[in-house]
């Protein structure tokens, strides 16, 4: 099921209204002459960058090389390895390492996987890489099957899986430093923020909650005479000097917000920045809305955005499997720490080694929840006794020393072992191995209307909010990621944030 969103043609009267009606601070020149900007040197587009910040633009290079070579070294060394494993002589390995190693970044480059927007945000590269992988997979395969160059299985079944996961581990660290380094104001891309006032100031506040996407906004133009509302960076000009902006202040991407521009308007301002060499954003008000989710379908002249708001039969069938095979994996592997963790708990406090307690699952359908005891047997008892002393605001009861947590249980807790038994609710297809944490019958009963969402997909043992703060983070959140992952979840999100959640675990961050 899809809904449609139209960007609808606008007209060349309102593009002369635009640009020729409201105030500007520079003279003004047509968005389609040869020359919509006059060319002149200042301090922010010759010299050093006046605000310190190393530009993107002087860094994507660089780090596009680092990544192609992340992604050559590791499967030609993967593929060597292992066809040198499987028998294949040394010569032979280096071969087929070496015609490996060429492959993969061609085949990435070929679907975009390299250009600057694609690199360092978003799943979107890996997704790139993995599809890559399997494409080079069936080549290895053609050519044992058209070439005498002898190939083991090794290479398809060992070497090219081993050297993706290595070249996406690779590509994820690379990726941490360039966070980093954005985080403190370097590798930005110069951006302003156009359109009316209240749009403006929203796109902005969000821009600023995740400077590891890059953007460093520097200025607005705007279309408001008299501005709604304040806005929080400098205001450098009206909707007319766009381009002239772009060119003084070394401007590399220009995000138009709200509705001020529109159709023949934003097509005449592509014109200038095309001239200018700025990127052009448009923000159409969507929230929380994953890449993969949109296609653009040009009709009549309309360029439509499709959004996909069910997830496809195949993904539901993909995560599913990847559930029951995974968790069926992580069970057996655990069943010893669980018998251990079981035998501490009944030995060091009176009661069950293991705790039940009903939850409320997909759709609201209740289903019984396994874990190990971490408390003294009246926890339940007194739990309406602590609500005022709770760590948390909304519903979600936390404390971080909660007196009914036994010694063992701490410990259990620290490491999250007390949730390993519910690897069992996930054979059983009560839960999933990432989804909402399941609630409780009486916080369901609290749910406003939005919160529901929620119980659109199963729960899961970990989360988007969980390896976003664990504990630390507040009720509404931990509701906003929650709805984020109801959204726009994918089986390449869930090893994401199976990855995370390991991480969290063996640093211990946010548990109690």
């Amino acid at each position: 099921m899809f809904m449609t969103l139209t960007a609808g043609h606008g007209s060349e009267r309102t593009d002369a209204w635009l640009e020729r009606r409201r105030p500007a601070k520079f003279p003004r020149r047509s968005w389609a002459s040869p020359e919509p900007f006059v060319r002149r040197a200042t301090e922010h587009n010759s010299g050093e960058d006046a605000l310190g910040a190393l530009p993107w633009v002087h860094s994507a290079s660089g780090y596009q090389r680092v990544t192609v070579a992340i992604d050559a070294i590791a499967v030609g060394a993967g593929v060597t390895a292992a066809a040198a494993l499987g028998g294949d002589s040394w010569s032979s390995a280096l071969l087929l390492g070496g015609l490996s190693a060429v492959a993969l970044p061609v085949t990435v480059a070929a679907m975009r996987g390299y250009e600057r927007h694609n690199l360092g945000d978003g799943p979107g590269e890996f997704q790139v890489l993995l599809r890559s992988s399997v494409l080079l997979a069936a080549l290895v395969m053609a050519i044992a099957y058209l070439t005498t160059l002898p190939v083991p299985r090794e290479v398809v079944l060992v070497g090219v899986p081993v050297a993706a996961a290595a070249a996406c581990t690779a590509r994820y660290v690379h990726r941490r430093f360039l966070h980093a380094r954005r985080n403190r104001g370097q590798a930005m891309m110069r951006t302003i923020v156009v359109g009316d006032t209240v749009a403006v100031a929203d796109v902005i506040d969000d821009l600023g909650l995740a400077p590891y996407h890059g953007y460093l906004v520097i200025g607005t133009c705007l279309s408001d005479v008299e501005p709604e509302t304040e806005v929080p960076v400098p205001t450098l000009g009206a909707l007319a000097d766009i381009p002239q902006i772009v060119s003084d202040y070394a401007v590399s991407v220009v995000v138009v917000a709200g509705n001020a521009l529109s159709g023949q308007a934003l097509r005449r301002l592509s014109w200038a920045l095309r001239r200018a060499g700025a990127e052009l954003v448009v923000a159409p008000g969507l929230v929380e809305v994953a890449q993969e989710r949109v296609s653009v379908h040009p009709t009549a002249g309309l360029s439509l955005l499709r959004l996909e708001i069910e997830p496809p039969r195949r993904r539901l069938v993909a995560k599913a499997v990847m559930d029951r095979v995974l968790g069926l994996v992580a069970l057996t592997l655990v069943a010893p720490v669980i018998l251990v963790a079981a035998l501490a708990v009944r030995l060091t406090s009176p009661g069950r080694a293991f705790y039940t307690q009903t939850r409320v699952g997909v759709d609201g359908r209740e289903f019984t929840i396994w874990k190990l005891r971490s408390m003294y047997r009246d926890a339940d008892r007194r739990r309406a006794e602590l609500l005022d002393s709770s760590d948390r605001d909304g519903l979600m009861f936390k404390m971080a020393r909660d007196p009914r947590v036994t010694p063992v249980g701490r410990v259990l807790r620290r490491f999250s072992l007390d949730e390993l038994p519910q690897f069992y609710n996930v054979v059983r297809g009560d839960m999933s191995l990432v989804g909402p944490r399941p609630p409780l019958r009486e916080e369901v009963l609290g749910y406003h209307d939005a919160v529901h969402q929620r119980l659109r997909v199963k729960p899961g043992i970990t989360g988007l909010w969980q390896v976003s703060g664990r504990s630390d983070l507040p009720w509404d959140e931990s509701i906003r990621l929650d709805l984020r992952y109801v959204d726009n979840w994918s089986v390449t999100m869930d090893l994401m944030i199976l990855w995370k959640t390991f991480r969290a675990v063996v640093t211990g961050a946010g548990a109690y």
